[in-house]
């Protein structure tokens, strides 16, 4: 997202902001870097968060340990190259809007340190090399990851036409979920479903979270956001949703057989959630991105748990 136009910027890249420009990313070849920001490799947060829910599926669902391990590294490089691929999309959509909102003004489209043309070209490579790891997969997983570039293409204009584009994103980052388990288990069992559902939950409430960052230049560029729609009422909104996400985390494992474990287990992710619940503020943008960033601990708690219900 950001970085390396130097004129004029200082102002900007002071006020809050989720751009990562140092690290790792500030020793790449300088004509690099704009591309690395362009999809999201400073922050690696949202690759882990849309992996996550197919290593639910994989733990709960992989026949062995070795065919487990091996979908998991298709479905981890797979995630940082499809999220990236989704970063650029979002970017090329909304580099007119994303010049105009303090936290997105430096994004490499917006400040104009990659042009549309090399983004487009970049964005070909990005989608080639998702499609070599989509074509490692079991036919059906192939065919249910198709299907997802549906959810991909009209999350980025979700903001312009509903006052929901969480649920859109929801919706796309939680189909790892279902797709994890068909590659391990060639079918959509009923079990897949409420797993998926489980994410799709999780997911709406920690991107309500992070939609308060943006709420008021949202409000300002007329775009539609939960965050505008729920105002006060997002902490108990959250709160519903996280329940619900547990609700189903526990319907999923009921379907799928898991041993004792699983319940003792279960209560890690709900007090990190829970956690959330309790410390979140709306007027606290840093914190919102703060309790946001937690959200891969918890993805991370509830693949211990589905993993705990095979022993």
């Amino acid at each position: 997202m950001d970085g390396v136009c130097i004129a004029g910027t200082v102002q900007r890249m002071n006020a809050h902001t989720d751009i990562r420009a140092g690290g790792w990313v500030a020793a790449l070849p300088e004509g690099w870097r704009p591309y690395a920001l362009l999809m999201r490799a400073d922050r690696p947060i949202g690759s882990w968060l849309l992996f996550l829910p197919g290593s639910w599926a994989l733990s709960l669902a992989a026949p062995d340990i070795a065919r487990g391990l091996w979908l998991a590294l298709l479905f981890g490089i797979g995630a940082v190259v499809m999220r990236g691929a989704g970063c650029v999309v979002n970017d090329i959509w909304d580099r007119d809007l994303d010049r105009q909102v303090t936290r997105t003004a430096m994004r490499p489209l917006a400040s104009g340190a990659v042009s549309l043309t090399r983004a487009l070209v970049f964005l070909g490579v990005l989608a080639a090399i998702g499609l070599l790891i989509l074509m490692a997969l079991p036919p059906a997983a192939i065919v249910l990851g198709a299907a997802s570039l549906i959810p991909v293409a009209v999350y980025p204009l979700a903001k312009r036409f509903t006052d929901w584009p969480q649920a859109v994103l929801g919706v796309v980052f939680s189909w790892a979920a279902p797709m994890g388990w068909v590659a391990a288990r060639g079918a959509l069992e009923p079990a897949a479903l409420a797993l998926w559902l489980a994410a799709f939950c999780w997911i709406l409430g920690y991107d309500t979270i992070y939609a308060h960052q943006d709420r008021e230049d949202d409000a300002k560029v007329g775009v539609g956001s939960s965050a505008l729609s729920l105002g006060e009422r997002t902490r108990p909104f959250v709160a519903a949703c996280y329940a619900a996400m547990l609700g189903c985390l526990g319907l999923a494992g009921w379907m799928a057989g898991v041993g004792p474990w699983f319940w003792p287990v279960l209560l890690l992710p709900a007090a990190l959630l829970a956690r959330q619940v309790v410390k979140v503020d709306i007027h606290d943008p840093v914190l919102c991105l703060r309790l946001f960033n937690a959200n891969r601990e918890v993805g991370i708690a509830v693949a211990m748990t589905c993993l705990a219900g095979r022993l």
